[in-house]
């Protein structure tokens, strides 16, 4: 996952200004180049994911790998907007998407008891790693120039997975079909039923927990992307504005490992709630942040939110539907917001165009986020009927969806 830095928004932010002024085309040429790679990057990982499911999470890695440094050394290479769209669209598949999908993906499978807790370490280490890369490529950039640090960068990609995929994965092989699911307290219970996806995307709980991934992918891209024009409109200066990501960041990697280990015991549903509700929160307070401990609060609110809203989203997968079509799960999910983050940033900045002020956009994406919240708690459990008398998993939040021998029951 840390090694997804390349491909990841702020990884590539700190080479926007080199490349316009080498390939001397506007910013708004590159801000609509990366805006169609992203969208096109999303078409993907639907392919991915059913990849994984097919082929398994060490060659699907090796040939993700292989791909996303083939790309970022295509980025090296480009002298023209359309040859940066098509490094932008391997890039985001590739490095933001696939890598991360396989990273959580191959966890997911591989572990029987706190998968809820081990997945928010996954986020939570792999969020920490991606934070480098922009201040190690800004540095190499000064250095080498931005052709060469792509190029590095592909190299790195290259050096780092070839032996997770020998030797680091190779108990994945063995785990992928091991039927055990991780139940609350992170006991080990009876397997899940697993679902086939035409399934999964008739229930609406499937539907609750895309739709608040997205509209946190969504809302955290447009902020962050303008954040410091945002918080400038509060009053901070250009480099406290920068500072704000720290707390974010920091705040971030504690929450992932929070909402984690909270997946393990309490309802998904109520745990991705509260995310979305903390991401409302965070921006309706917006308007009243200035310089010091109100901006201070409000970057934990906002990192807290975001990376909580992934760490739920990412075992609650698992958890209601089963691993056998994890991957494909998992790659809708991921091009969905994949594709979120790629509209926030334009949305934001209509907003902003028609208004002359943050506000009122920002007080949209709160009322956004605040109806997503209250749409996840009235989402349907997922309940399948039971097939050759196999045990289906219940719903932790509620015993509502048992019947007398304790099976869930019915359609959804």
């Amino acid at each position: 996952m840390a090694l997804s830095g390349p491909g990841q928004t702020a990884g590539i932010s700190v080479f926007v200004d080199h490349m316009i002024a080498d390939l001397g085309v506007g910013r708004s040429a590159v801000s609509l180049a990366y805006m169609v790679g992203t969208l096109g990057g999303a078409l993907g990982l639907p392919w991915i994911g059913r990849a994984v499911d097919r082929f398994g999470v060490r060659r699907v890695l090796a040939f993700v790998a292989a791909g996303f440094g083939a790309f970022l050394v295509a980025l090296a290479c480009v002298q023209e907007v359309v040859g940066l769209t098509v490094g932008f669209v391997g890039a985001r598949a590739l490095g933001q998407g696939g890598m991360t999908l396989i990273a959580t993906t191959a966890v997911a499978i591989s572990v029987t008891r706190n998968r809820g807790a081990l997945l928010g370490i996954t986020s939570s280490v792999g969020a920490a790693g991606i934070s480098l890369f922009p201040l190690l490529a800004e540095r190499l950039i000064a250095l080498v120039g931005w052709r060469y640090t792509f190029a590095a960068e592909a190299v790195l990609v290259w050096v780092l997975v070839v032996p997770i995929v020998v030797w680091g994965l190779r108990g994945v092989v063995r785990a992928e079909s091991a039927p055990d699911a991780s139940g609350p307290g992170g006991s080990t219970t009876t397997p899940a039923q697993e679902w086939p996806l035409r399934a999964i995307v008739r229930t609406s709980v499937f539907w609750a927990m895309a739709a608040a991934v997205a509209c946190s992918g969504l809302v955290s891209t447009a902020v962050f992307f303008h954040q410091i024009s945002v918080l400038g409109e509060q009053g901070l200066t250009a480099t406290q504005a920068a500072a704000n990501f720290l707390p974010q960041t920091v705040a971030g990697l504690g929450a992932a490992l929070l909402f984690g280990a909270a997946a393990d015991r309490y309802s998904p549903k109520l745990l991705l709630s509260s995310a979305m509700g903390l991401h409302a929160a965070a921006l309706l307070v917006l308007p009243l942040v200035g310089p010091g401990p109100s901006a201070l609060a409000y970057g934990i609110a906002l990192g807290s939110a975001a990376s909580g809203a992934r760490a739920v989203e990412s075992a609650a997968l698992p958890y209601y539907f089963g691993t056998a079509n994890l991957g494909s799960l998992r790659g809708l999910t991921q091009s969905i917001v994949v594709a979120s983050t790629a509209v926030g940033p334009i949305l934001l900045s209509l907003a902003y165009q028609w208004a002359g002020s943050y506000r009122p956009g920002l007080m949209g994406l709160a009322l956004l986020c605040a109806v997503v919240a209250v749409a996840v708690l009235f989402a349907r459990r997922p309940r399948p009927r039971s097939h050759h008398g196999t045990p289906v998993s219940a719903d932790p939040e509620s015993e509502e969806s048992k019947g007398e021998t304790g099976q869930p029951s019915g359609r959804d």
